[in-house]
């Protein structure tokens, strides 16, 4: 695949749209839309060299016998949604500043201990460039309500046996059924 160039189609408030012309290894010239938090995208490094613009927090209680996961309605979806709790990193944040802070603002709770700190993910590798850190952690206090009128969050506690149960009735976002699947398992 040999890139060409790229081209801005749309902006929007948070994210705008982009089409990227390449080239198969056959000779034909394609275009693969994208989709990115970065509003001045000119050359292919502006493409891949964004610095991570997100946190994602896998968490337990202090135990690790109960996993911190949100059910949080997603418009794009149209419905309620198994997600971890993420969020964006504010300018001058770190990843594990910004943690504590989404989980504090998301759920009420507080970031007592960072087991973790796993390297650069894609939020949807298929049609966007953002990149995730993601803390892995524990977590204690009492749940409250969002501090954010523009998202419906639902934090709780669950089991493995819990997990187990929601995985087979209810939809996740990608990344956290794939981790609850296998935090999950019976050994």
């Amino acid at each position: 695949m040999k890139y060409i160039g790229m081209k801005k189609v749309a902006d929007g408030r948070f994210i705008d749209r982009y089409d990227l012309e390449y080239e198969t290894a056959s000779g034909k010239k394609k275009i693969y839309e994208m989709i990115t938090r970065d509003h001045g995208m000119a050359t292919r490094e502006d493409l891949t060299e964004n610095a991570p613009e997100a946190v994602i927090l896998i968490v337990t209680d202090s135990a690790g016998e109960r996993i911190l996961i949100n059910r949080e309605f997603r418009l794009a979806a149209g419905r309620w949604v198994y997600n971890f709790p993420a969020g964006l990193i504010d300018p001058g944040e770190t990843p594990e500043e910004a943690a504590a802070r989404e989980l504090r603002e998301e759920t009420g709770l507080r970031l007592d201990q960072i087991d973790h700190r796993l390297g650069i993910s894609y939020a949807a590798v298929g049609f966007c460039n953002e990149k995730n850190i993601t803390i892995v952690g524990r977590a204690s206090g009492s749940f409250r309500k969002s501090t954010s009128e523009e998202e419906e969050i639902e934090p709780g506690w669950y089991t493995k046996a819990e997990v187990r149960e929601l995985l087979r009735a209810e939809p996740f976002a990608a990344r956290t059924q794939a981790f609850c699947y296998a935090w999950s398992r019976e050994d």
